[in-house]
């Protein structure tokens, strides 16, 4: 099982990247970079949210996780 900690941590390095790409497109496609960082900054806010829920989500799922053994030694 996953902490909510390492989501966290997880989501946030994760949108470090991704704003990084995201500003850097938006300023190759407008040439502006006050336009480039307010698209970044709401894209960033948004999928962070997002991102987080997604992460929780799939945590309560089953599907491919290795299960426990029934007892320990």
């Amino acid at each position: 099982m996953e902490t909510h900690t390492r989501s966290i941590v997880k989501a946030l390095t994760w949108r470090i990247v991704a704003t990084i790409v995201t500003v850097s497109v938006a300023w190759t496609v407008l040439r502006n970079v006050n336009h480039a960082l307010e698209i970044g900054f709401l894209d960033t806010m948004i999928k962070l949210g997002t991102y987080y829920g997604h992460e929780r989500i799939w945590d309560k799922i089953s599907f491919g996780k290795a299960k426990p053994p029934e007892y320990y030694i």
